[in-house]
């Protein structure tokens, strides 16, 4: 996807989470449920740290450590350093050399792409945590770009950090009348078939798609493979 369309998608992402930031005491005291033992509060606080975090790597480009958020007032934490991330976002140089955890060549263009996932993820659980069931709206277009981060780089390096097990064969996954990814060595023995939107929530665990996808082939290779993890 290009960039603006990443930007833009960030950008609205990030209005959203700040009307969640600005919520009773109460309703930021709600758990999380894709993230156990949090809450919004403590969610937000994650989200202000790792803005911090990219702000500071985009700086210094080179690996920094991130900050750790205040006991309470994680939204708080959030809404001061926000549009802060955001004017860092808009004037990125996307080809300038930065450390990032994707593959090579390591550029600062990685974290746009990265935190508009990051972002629309969270705002996910920022909505289930605050009674909302519907999800955000995401297109797409941005889905099919957040399927293909998983598989294609957050999986491998999951594979070479030791994260997950080398596989006996390869499981490919699939989202109708559109793209295909393959997971693991040799040949396909598995396969893994799902809507856009289940995919890209299932892949993020927000939701099962042992469930609700369709598996064929060696059914628990592939239920190896969902077991992941496949993401950090």
């Amino acid at each position: 996807m290009p960039p603006d369309f990443h930007l833009s998608s960030l950008a609205v992402s990030l209005d959203q989470l700040k009307a969640f930031a600005r919520q009773s005491d109460e309703i930021l005291a709600s758990p999380v449920p894709a993230c156990p033992g949090w809450s919004l509060e403590d969610l937000l606080g994650h989200l202000g740290s790792i803005e911090r975090w990219v702000v500071d790597v985009l700086r210094e480009g080179r690996y920094v450590e991130e900050q750790t958020p205040p006991e309470g007032g994680g939204a708080e934490w959030f809404l001061e350093g926000v549009d802060d991330f955001h004017a860092a976002m808009a004037d990125l140089d996307l080809e300038a050399p930065c450390w990032n955890f994707g593959p090579p060549p390591r550029k600062a263009g990685f974290w746009l792409r990265r935190q508009a996932h990051e972002h629309a993820v969270h705002l996910l659980d920022a909505c289930q945590a605050s009674g909302l069931a519907a999800a955000p709206g995401l297109g797409e277009g941005f889905m099919l770009d957040g399927v293909d981060e998983v598989l294609a780089m957050f999986v491998p390096r999951q594979f070479r950090l030791n994260r997950m097990l080398e596989l006996e064969g390869a499981v490919a996954f699939h989202v109708p009348r559109s793209n295909s990814w393959t997971v693991g060595q040799g040949p396909i023995t598995a396969s893994i078939t799902a809507p856009v939107h289940e995919m890209y929530l299932g892949l993020w665990g927000r939701s099962n798609l042992a469930d609700t996808a369709t598996i064929e082939g060696d059914a628990s290779l592939a239920l190896r493979v969902l077991q992941g993890p496949l993401t950090p």
